[in-house]
């Protein structure tokens, strides 16, 4: 394994891309409001993101905020600035602004009603649409990240998911479990 990372690391041409996409949909025992509040709360997640370090939030309104991430992929840390717009219950986008870091990176969370047939069943539920794209500036970052993309998507994605319990609970459908979403 160690003599596959360091052979990939320092092989430019085994990047399959400099740029990475993730998106995925999941259905949430959690409302709207709950997991907009999970997401757009910037200030804590070096609390529960993994990889995250330390997190800032250096200005923040209704509509906006400015944070700043600490990120760690040891033996790498490094910290960027995002521009977040926020869309009470709806949206939460971050856009990296700093580019020291990234040629872009840019991370959608989209929270709505969700389209099923019994959706009336499951008042505290909401469809979550979780995009990210980005691309490192340098060929040590991208090649870390080419080798780790998928746990590092799949473990950060999870956190806020993970996070809500915490918050609100196990998820409480109005009907039985095995008639819930997945």
């Amino acid at each position: 394994l160690i003599k596959n990372i360091y052979g990939n690391l320092f092989n430019k041409r085994n990047i399959s891309s400099w740029k990475k996409e993730y998106s995925d949909h999941k259905i949430a025992g959690f409302s709207m409001e709950q997991m907009f509040e999970v997401v757009s709360d910037v200030e804590n997640y070096e609390k529960f993101l993994p990889f995250c370090l330390k997190s800032v939030v250096h200005t923040r309104n209704e509509k906006e905020l400015l944070g700043e991430l600490q990120v760690g992929f040891p033996p790498v840390t490094e910290s960027y600035v995002s521009k977040v717009t926020l869309v009470r219950p709806y949206l939460v986008k971050a856009d990296c602004t700093d580019g020291r870091l990234f040629h872009h990176l840019n991370t959608t969370w989209r929270f709505t009603k969700p389209r099923l047939r019994n959706a009336h069943n499951f008042p505290n539920s909401c469809s979550v649409h979780f995009y990210i794209s980005f691309e490192f500036k340098s060929l040590l970052h991208a090649q870390l990240a080419n080798i780790f993309f998928d746990r590092l998507v799949s473990e950060m994605e999870a956190a806020f998911f993970k996070e809500a319990y915490r918050r609100y609970g196990t998820p409480k459908w109005t009907k039985s479990d095995t008639d819930a979403p997945t």
